[in-house]
This record gives C-alpha cells, sequence and structure tokens, in this order.
C-alpha cells in the first residue's frame, strides 16, 4: 500500500465574465509544459435552470519523480448560474461565461507508488523504516517543498489568468523555472 503525504488546500473563488475554454486550455497547459499526465475523472453539467448551467469537473495530475515518488496535483472546479455571453473584443465576437466559480487544488506525495514493498510482513516493515527514517529529510525539504512550490505556481497561474493579481507571484522562479 502506497504512503500518501498530503497537501494543505487552496482556494480560488470567482464571481463575473471570464473565457472559461481559454481557462480550461491554460491550466491544461501548465499541467503539459511541467510534464504532469493530466486525467480528467469527472465531467458533470446539469440542466440549466433560469439562472444558468451548473457544471463540476475534477482533474487530476500525476509525475513520476523516480522509481519510489510519485507528486499527484488535484483540481476541483465547480461553476454556477453559468450563462454563455457573446462579446465583441477589437472587432471580433468572442464567446465568453457569467459564473460564479470556485476551484479547490490540492495535491499528495506518493510513496511507492509501485507497490514494491507489499509483498511480506518484512517488506511492509522495512516500507516504514524507510520512509519515516531514511526518507525523512528528502519527505519534508526536497520532493514536499518541490510540489508545494509546483501547486503555489498552478495556483498563481489561475489567478493571473483570471486577472485577480499582479502579473508575478512570490514564489516565481523558486524552483529555477521561468514561466
Amino acid at each position: 500500500m502506497a504512503f500518501e503525504d498530503p497537501l494543505p488546500p487552496s482556494l480560488i473563488r470567482y464571481r463575473g465574465l471570464f473565457d472559461w475554454a481559454g481557462l480550461y486550455a491554460a491550466i491544461a497547459d501548465w499541467f503539459k509544459h511541467y510534464r504532469f499526465i493530466l486525467h480528467e475523472e469527472m465531467y458533470k453539467h446539469k440542466v440549466p435552470s433560469p439562472l444558468g448551467a451548473e457544471q463540476e469537473l475534477f482533474w487530476y495530475a500525476e509525475e513520476d519523480v523516480n522509481e519510489f515518488v510519485k507528486f499527484r496535483l488535484e483540481v476541483s472546479f465547480h461553476l454556477w448560474d453559468m450563462t454563455e455571453i457573446e462579446v465583441v473584443k477589437d472587432g471580433k465576437k468572442k464567446l465568453l461565461t457569467n459564473a460564479r466559480l470556485e476551484i479547490k487544488l490540492g495535491g499528495k506525495l506518493i510513496f511507492d507508488w509501485q507497490n514494491r514493498f507489499e509483498k511480506t510482513k518484512f517488506t511492509r516493515a522495512l516500507h516504514t523504516l524507510y520512509i519515516q527514517y531514511i526518507y525523512r529529510r528528502e519527505t519534508s525539504s526536497i520532493w514536499g517543498d518541490m510540489i508545494y512550490y509546483r501547486l503555489l505556481g498552478l495556483h498563481a497561474h489561475i489567478k493571473q489568468y483570471l486577472d485577480l493579481q499582479t502579473k508575478w507571484h512570490a514564489y516565481e522562479g523558486y524552483l529555477g523555472e521561468n514561466r
């Protein structure tokens, strides 16, 4: 059984006019840029009411760090009162979405994702020893920081797309990459 170390969740709320298809593509592109394999586990569209439609989506993206450690980031979207509005911008018609949007971001570090330590009672005890004592430094300071700052980078990317903050964030370039 794989050992999982969860990250603290974060939340983005937005209400107003935005490009839903563009946001969808921008987040998927962010995952592709950082070599995550993206899975859309749930897509739920409820029949529109007089106020508009409701949508729920759940994505998870995984990256194999090595044969023992895996990163998993999770994104949950919930949209209420969705209505499509056609807007003319720079002489071109564009379809934008007016809605209430809530995005929950979370993730976890997964150790022994190939279940190599599950064969006998001795290997399971060795697994516990390995993670809690030998790999403890790498768990908290190297991989824990790396996935946490990736999650903060995704958070900042979404907020930048929705124009909720300035064009840079405090942890930009922390892991050595520029986006």
